[in-house]
């Protein structure tokens, strides 16, 4: 199996497979592949849990309940992935020793034996998450995943006891060694008026961390005043056919 990114504001994931090897990715995430390649569809294809509880467990860490699985058939073959918003690709290799979280959208594809699964969940009243809440993926398991991030990437290595603040919004992915916990922002002027999230997420060392300068919701939150009462009917309507920014829209305009 070999990979590949391709471009670099709107990157696309290339993995090229031989014959019997496979990828997976959810339902959804397919961009184009090569004559080779056979898509089979299920709860499974090998990431994380079997069956429906398995899925449910997968869907309450922010993937889908269907995971398409891709494999080279006969001859060599390949399958991509495009990136959905502007930002990176990472691919991140995983093991015993190596496992990783990630904000809720942030798994794209992985070989099977890769394993997705919530990684933590917190709701959030108000700010600019709405009801989104604080949700992270954890990936664990054997064999190579990538990770789509939003906009530019900022990385740290932060030493033991080395403490970062950050948006919620704004963590991307981060080693498994790092401790998190979610903070409440102190005093109520700047919480309720100081234009930011009504929380931090408290990363402390050690390990690394990948922060996205451009995720979805603020995004969603600085087109906001842009779209008018037209822009936010069909902002509801999206959110109701299940589309992921026009849902977090209509969550920030009910909060």
């Amino acid at each position: 199996m070999q990979d590949k990114i391709i471009g670099t504001t709107m990157p696309v994931l290339e993995v090229g497979l031989d014959p019997g090897e496979s990828v997976v990715s959810e339902s959804g995430e397919f961009s184009w592949m090569s004559g080779a390649v056979q898509m089979a569809t299920g709860m499974g294809g090998g990431i994380g849990g079997k069956g429906l509880m398995g899925a449910l467990k997968r869907a309450a860490g922010g993937s889908s309940l269907l995971f398409n699985t891709f494999t080279a058939e006969g001859s060599p073959g390949f399958v991509s992935f495009a990136a959905k918003l502007p930002g990176q690709i990472l691919p991140v290799d995983l093991g015993a020793e190596a496992e990783y979280l990630a904000h809720r959208h942030g798994f794209l594809a992985g070989v099977p034996g890769v394993q997705v699964s919530i990684g933590f969940q917190q709701s959030f009243r108000g700010g600019i998450f709405g009801g989104e809440g604080f949700i992270l993926q954890r990936l664990a398991g054997n064999g190579r995943a990538w990770v789509e991030l939003s906009g530019e990437v900022v990385t740290f290595d932060l030493d033991p006891g080395q403490v970062m603040r950050v948006h919620p919004g704004h963590v991307g992915l981060f080693q498994a060694s790092v401790s998190f916990q979610v903070e409440r922002v102190p005093g109520i002027a700047n919480r309720y008026f100081g234009g930011d999230a009504h929380h931090f997420v408290v990363l402390t060392g050690p390990g690394r961390i990948w922060l996205q300068s451009m995720p979805v919701t603020v995004l969603a939150a600085s087109l906001m005043p842009y779209l008018g009462d037209a822009g936010a009917g069909r902002t509801a309507a999206a959110g109701a056919s299940g589309g992921v920014a026009g849902g977090i829209l209509g969550g920030i305009l009910r909060s």
